[in-house]
C-alpha cells in the first residue's frame, strides 16, 4: 500500500506546485480556478505573493517529503492543508463566506493521505 500513496502524494505536489507557478505566470487564470477573480493594487501583490507561496511551498514540501527518508518534510503541507480548511470554515461560519464544501474536503483527504504517507515512512514500510 505504500507506493500508491506515495505516487498519489507526489502527484499531488506536482499539481501543488504547478498551481503556485500558475499564480506566478498566469495569476487570472489561477484565480478563476480557485473562484475568485485578480485583486488590483496592494492586494494583487498580496494576493498573488500569498498564493504562488502556498502553492509552491505545499507542492515543494510534498514532492521533497515522498521521498524514502523524508517523510517528516510532509507535516507541512499536512499543516498548510489543514490550516486553509480550518480557515474556510471559520470564514464561512463568522464572516459570511460560502461553505467551500468541495476545497474543504480535498484540503482535509489531502492532510490526511500525507499525513498517512509520512506515517509509512517513518515506519520504514
Amino acid at each position: 500500500m505504500r507506493r500508491p500513496l506515495r505516487t498519489i502524494a507526489m502527484l499531488l505536489g506536482a499539481g501543488f506546485a504547478l498551481q503556485g507557478v500558475g499564480w506566478l505566470v498566469a495569476p487570472e487564470r489561477a484565480a478563476a480556478g480557485l473562484g475568485m477573480a485578480v485583486l488590483d493594487g496592494l492586494g494583487r501583490s498580496t494576493q498573488l505573493g500569498d498564493f504562488a507561496a502556498f502553492f509552491l511551498t505545499a507542492g515543494v514540501t510534498m514532492l521533497v517529503g515522498t521521498r524514502p527518508g523524508r517523510g517528516l518534510l510532509l507535516y507541512v503541507p499536512a499543516g498548510l492543508l489543514g490550516s486553509a480548511a480550518v480557515g474556510r470554515i471559520v470564514a464561512w461560519a463568522f464572516h459570511g463566506a460560502a461553505f467551500a464544501s468541495t476545497f474543504i474536503a480535498v484540503e482535509v483527504v489531502a492532510s490526511l493521505l500525507l499525513l498517512a504517507v509520512a506515517r509509512q515512512d517513518s515506519a520504514g514500510e
